[in-house]
Order: structure tokens, then C-alpha cells, then sequence
């Protein structure tokens, strides 16, 4: 007899049917073998005390800080430790309860909700000069060589703009920015590039994106987070996909001092508070993607929290994309200029991969998707 000890599996059941356990036993045990920590916020301390020992009951455990036995605060934050079998039994248990732990309850049962979508690749092309990184910018012939390539090497989707969203960039008017973008529209219904990969149009500007729409695109990137009910009727109009980014100001102004209470929270409200004014508007949450704008009114630290929290995101059901190509976190880990931070950026795309994104947004197709394919294989995941 011989024995080790193995990786964390990325995919419980897969490993579980290896060892040839019948498919009712999978799911019972995968429930057990998933860890989960979930960051309770503003507990009430009557209920930490509570939920601290439904969690012990079971076998769970709920961290919280000292004092919290006696109530000497009125709340506290604490950390929710437990399988997801635990997890669901203590989602049923609290529902009885009060002091707030039937929302608590209620809480516990969405985030257990799992939708597993497959990963993508989406390609950058910017048809303006003033991008940050002068290798994603390319204009009328070049944009199209440049799309035709990306499709080749593997990009599922492609996201085209012609205004820099860098920080403190310049606005540019409506009509310019159609002026860049529609040779490159019309190129592409014209040689049906559409029926090749899913277009999206990165813009605010619904005339801009409009003309985009009728010549076959399907994703309107929307960095200001629709805030502009206009383009969540155009994507109701148009029967398209919206991705709703978050960011804290403008981008004029977005690195001025960004400041959260809790980024996590913060940006997983607005989420919810976005998708709501789309469902009332008619877009169906299947149709949503959502982004929580890494370096878009962020410090480095916001960035890196996201980045470690985004399986919170997933709970609402939509797809999840990161966009961290080159950016400037990877300088302020390591100084590095621009063309040099590919390595740091697949990096981060990969472990934003392992925490529940499934749309990565790159200026180097290739290059991710030959380390997504080994990724997949090393984390054992098809």
C-alpha cells in the first residue's frame, strides 16, 4: 500500500468518478469537499453568536472578534467558514432565526448558485492613437488584418473602440469617433467577419454603437456601467449581450484618490443594482456580463481584492470578464513598461480564471490562449 497526498481538485466530481464512486455518491461528497470562506459584513451580534454555533454544530466554525460572546459591540464583521454541504445546511437553518439571519440565510443560498460557463478569449483592437498600449492600436486595413489574425489564433470574441479610456484621457466627440469605427464596421459585415467570432463594440455613444449593431456585432462593452438607459434599450432593440463595467468617476478623474468602504461590496451592489434597471427595461440577465473594471478608479489594492473576490460576482448569475491586460498594477508590482508586461498579465488573467471569470479581455490572443489550454490541463478542468 502506498499513500500521498493530492491537489486541491478544481473539478470535485471529475476526480470522484476516477475513482469509479457511483453518480449519487459524487454529488453527496463533491458537497464535501469544497472549503468556502464567505466575508459577513455588519453582523449583529446577537446573531454572530447564533450562527457561530449552528457553524460549530455541524462541524463549520464562523471567526469573529473578541468580545462578541459578551455583545460589547453591536456588530461585528466575521468570517463564515464551511463545505458546501455545510453551507446549505446552515442557509436552511437560518431562515428560522432572527437579529437578520433569514437575509443572511437567504444570502448563503445565492452565492451557492452555480452557473459554469465556458472560457473566452476576447481580442482588443483600438482604432484610435492615443490607447496606452500603442500594440493594440490599428486603423481601417490594418484593424482588419489585425481582427483576421486574433480570429485565427483562437480569439472568440472581438472588441473594437476608437476612444482611449486610459486615465486622464482626452473626450472625443461623437462623430470622430463614428468617423474611426464605421470603415471598420463596414469592412466587417462586408467580408461576414461576424460569422466568424462575436463582435462587441467597446463605446458610450449610442449612435456610435448603433451603427455597430446593424453591421453585425453582438457585445456592447459598456464602461460606464450602463448608467445610459439608452444603450440597455439598444440592446433590447437589437437582441445583443451588455457589459456592464464599473468605475469610480471618469476616466478623467477615476485615479484621483479612489476610495471604498469595502470595493467588494460596493462594486458587487452596483452590479445588482444595474441589472435590475435592465431586467425592468426587458434585458434578460442571461444577456449580461459583467466587469468590475480593474484600474478603472482603483488602487492597486482595490484591484487585488477584486481579483481575490471575483467568484462574489458570479452569484448574479451573469458572465464575469477581467481586463488586465498591461495594465498599470502589474508596473506597481514590479516596475515594468508596457511592452514588457505580458508575463505579469497572464499572471493575473489566470488566477482570475481560477476565481471564477470565464471572459478574458487581451491585447495577446496567442499567447493566452496557449496558457489557457495548459492551465485547463494542469487544474484538470476540460
Amino acid at each position: 500500500m502506498t499513500l500521498y497526498e493530492i491537489a486541491k481538485p478544481a473539478d470535485p466530481k471529475a476526480l470522484l468518478t476516477s475513482y469509479g464512486v457511483r453518480s449519487g455518491g459524487v454529488a453527496i461528497m463533491a458537497d464535501k469537499m469544497e472549503l468556502l470562506y464567505v466575508h459577513i459584513h455588519d453582523l449583529k451580534t446577537p446573531a454572530a453568536n447564533i450562527l457561530k454555533q449552528d457553524a460549530l454544530s455541524i462541524g463549520a466554525d464562523l471567526a469573529v472578534p473578541g468580545g462578541v460572546i459578551t455583545c460589547e459591540v453591536e456588530r461585528v464583521d466575521a468570517l463564515l467558514i464551511a463545505t458546501r454541504k455545510q453551507m446549505r445546511i446552515l442557509a436552511k437553518k437560518e431562515l428560522a432565526q432572527p437579529f437578520g439571519l433569514k437575509a443572511l440565510a437567504q444570502g448563503l443560498s445565492r452565492l451557492l448558485k452555480e452557473r459554469i460557463f465556458p472560457t473566452r478569449i476576447m481580442g482588443v483592437i483600438n482604432a484610435n492613437d492615443d490607447s496606452f498600449y500603442s500594440g493594440s492600436r490599428f486603423q481601417a486595413d490594418e484593424a482588419i488584418a489585425q481582427i483576421e489574425q486574433m480570429i485565427a489564433q483562437g480569439a472568440q470574441i472581438i472588441d473594437i473602440g476608437a476612444v482611449s479610456s486610459r486615465p486622464g484621457a482626452d473626450p472625443v466627440s461623437a462623430s470622430l469617433e463614428r468617423e474611426r469605427i464605421r470603415p471598420i464596421c463596414d469592412t466587417i459585415a462586408r467580408k461576414k467577419l461576424h460569422e466568424k467570432a462575436l463582435f462587441s463594440i467597446d463605446s458610450y455613444t449610442p449612435a456610435v454603437v448603433e451603427y455597430a449593431l446593424e453591421h453585425g456585432f453582438e457585445l456592447i462593452n459598456d464602461i460606464t456601467g450602463a448608467r445610459d438607459t439608452a444603450l440597455i434599450d439598444l440592446a433590447v432593440k437589437y437582441e445583443v449581450g451588455l457589459c456592464i463595467m464599473h468605475m469610480q468617476g471618469t476616466p478623467q478623474t477615476m485615479q484621483a484618490d479612489p476610495q471604498y468602504e469595502d470595493v467588494t461590496a460596493e462594486v458587487d451592489a452596483f452590479f445588482a443594482e444595474r441589472i435590475a434597471e435592465c431586467e425592468e427595461r426587458g434585458l434578460p440577465r442571461e444577456r449580461i456580463v459583467l466587469d468590475p473594471g480593474i484600474g478603472f478608479g482603483k488602487t492597486l489594492e482595490h484591484n487585488l481584492t477584486l481579483l481575490h473576490n471575483l467568484r462574489q460576482f458570479t452569484h448574479h448569475g451573469c458572465e464575469v470578464l477581467v481586463g488586465a491586460s498591461r495594465k498599470s498594477m502589474i508596473d506597481q508590482i514590479l516596475p515594468t513598461p508596457v511592452e514588457a508586461r505580458l508575463p505579469g498579465t497572464l499572471a493575473i488573467h489566470l488566477k482570475a480564471l481560477e476565481h471564477g471569470a470565464s471572459i478574458l479581455r487581451v491585447h495577446d490572443v496567442a499567447e493566452h490562449v496557449q496558457s489557457v489550454a495548459v492551465w485547463k490541463k494542469l487544474a484538470g478542468r476540460s
